[in-house]
């Protein structure tokens, strides 16, 4: 499936699998998607960095609990880690865990790019695609094009989904 998912990437970007070298650089990939909301919390910058490694090393001790045969896809540009895709799969369905890129490759149309790659991949496969978004969250509005409607809203995220549409 990795393979696939990285069939519809503009040139020069590649996915891979995780491996524990990584943990670094997604720390840092963390870090930088709640920069903003950090903004105006009246921490030093040490001890904002000190709350979203500990932030970091919780969602990702559990993501491994509670995903543990997951896609945990790292998003490459030229060799260098930009981003991430984890991904639940299940008989039905495809559960977007988690996708975040750094600040530079935002908005070029990347995260577009994947999720077209999935979505072909669970069209082909007729499997659903579900989520979680902030309901502020710019992305949103990406899902809606894409597709996704809301089903519910959890806690303070909205669960989307997108229906299996199988291949004719």
């Amino acid at each position: 499936m990795l393979d696939e998912l990285a069939r519809g990437l503009p040139a020069g970007f590649s996915l891979r699998a995780r491996t524990d070298a990584d943990l670094a650089f997604l720390a840092r990939l963390y870090a930088s998607t709640r920069q903003e909301e950090l903004q105006p919390v009246p921490w030093t910058e040490q001890e904002k960095a000190a709350f979203l490694f500990d932030q970091f090393g919780k969602q990702h001790s559990h993501y491994l609990t509670y995903y543990p045969d997951a896609l945990w896809l790292v998003l490459e540009h030229d060799g260098e880690p930009v981003g991430r895709l984890y991904i639940s799969v299940t008989p039905n369905e495809f559960r977007v865990m988690d996708i975040a890129l750094m600040p530079a490759f935002r908005l070029r149309g990347l995260g577009t790019a994947m999720f077209r790659s999935l979505i072909n991949q669970a069209d082909h496969h007729a499997m659903r695609i579900s989520l979680n978004v902030e309901p502020s969250n710019p992305a949103r509005r990406l899902y809606l094009r894409l597709g996704f409607t809301d089903v519910e809203t959890v806690g303070y995220y909205q669960l989307m989904h997108r229906p299996a549409n199988p291949a004719i």
